[in-house]
Order: structure tokens, then C-alpha cells, then sequence
């Protein structure tokens, strides 16, 4: 894939000073925040994306398998993925439905709960993911596109960000195992 040709000017800080030439200031600086991180985004995920394309896996079903290859056992019950990923229990369950069709994982009946259903890591499921990771730690993670020390105070801001928009309280030092 090419990469596209830089622009000649940032538009985000474009925008900022549009926002500021309109009289917005007070909303300027919040409006640079939100429109840098969402684009941020897309420029992580789109090499997230490249990286995983050989596996043939969305970050999403990356991410449930990831999530069950870290569990002690491989199997998690659905509403624990669900907590964990922080997103809609439909959207979890179209994924699992997903890499159930692949079979990357299974569902089981959960042992203790009659109405919940367990999702549980094949072996092949886990041999994808694991190779998956490979990539991505190479292609993505071991150079995000920040040295270390503006990865930290990136990831602070961040927490803080997230935990005053109520996405989590203060963690203890260590999670709990899965």
C-alpha cells in the first residue's frame, strides 16, 4: 500500500485556528484534542490493519483471541470478554460467531451457568494468534512512532482521560490473572 503524500500544512491545526478565527476559543483547544487523537487512530490502525492482513484478522477478532490466549485456561465466559474489550455484548458475539466459523474458538456451555455460554481458544486459534502478536510486535508495537518517553506521557494523558471519563477507577498495581 503507498503512503500517501504529506500535506503541505497540518489541517488539524488549520482547523484550530478556524475554530479561533470564528470566536470558538473556548471550545479550540478541546476541538485540536479530539480531532488529534481520533486521527491518531486511524494512522495506528491503519498499520494494526496492514500488519494482521496476512492473518486474515480484524483487530476486533485479534483481540477476543488475544484475550483468551492470556486466560489461564484459553476459555472465558462471553460477559468476561465483553468487560474486558469494553464494548457491546452483540458486537462480541458477531466476532465470536466469526472465529467460531474460522475455528479459531468454540463455545462451550459455561460449567456453572446454564444461560451463558463459554468461549474457548482451538489450537488453531492459538497458533494464529500467536504468530499474529509476532507481527504485530514487529510491524506496530516495538515502534509505535514516539520514543519511550513520549510513548509514557502519552499513555498517562490518556489514562487520565479515560478514568475521568469514568472508563475505569484508579487500578490496583497488579490485575487480577484471567
Amino acid at each position: 500500500m503507498a503512503r500517501p503524500r504529506p500535506l503541505p500544512v497540518d489541517p488539524l491545526a488549520e482547523a484550530k485556528r478556524q475554530w479561533l478565527a470564528h470566536g470558538w476559543t473556548d471550545a479550540a483547544d478541546g476541538m485540536a484534542v479530539v480531532t488529534s487523537v481520533m486521527r491518531a487512530q486511524q494512522l495506528l490502525l491503519a498499520r494494526v490493519d496492514q500488519a494482521l492482513k496476512p492473518f486474515g484478522l480484524s483487530f476486533a477478532r485479534y483481540e477476543v483471541l488475544r484475550l483468551l490466549a492470556f486466560s489461564r485456561e484459553g476459555r472465558l465466559p462471553l460477559s468476561s470478554v465483553v468487560a474486558r474489550l469494553q464494548v457491546h455484548a452483540t458486537t462480541v458475539t458477531s466476532t465470536a460467531d466469526r472465529l467460531v466459523r474460522g475455528g479459531l474458538i468454540v463455545r462451550e456451555p459455561h460449567p456453572h451457568d446454564g444461560r451463558a455460554a463459554m468461549l474457548a481458544l482451538t489450537g488453531i486459534g492459538r497458533d494464529l494468534v500467536e504468530r499474529a502478536t509476532v507481527a504485530l510486535n514487529a510491524e506496530v508495537f516495538a515502534h509505535p512512532g514516539l520514543g519511550s518517553d513520549d510513548a509514557a506521557e502519552l499513555v498517562a494523558i490518556v489514562a487520565r482521560l479515560r478514568r475521568d471519563a469514568g472508563d475505569f477507577t484508579d487500578p490496583r498495581p497488579h490485575p487480577d490473572p484471567l
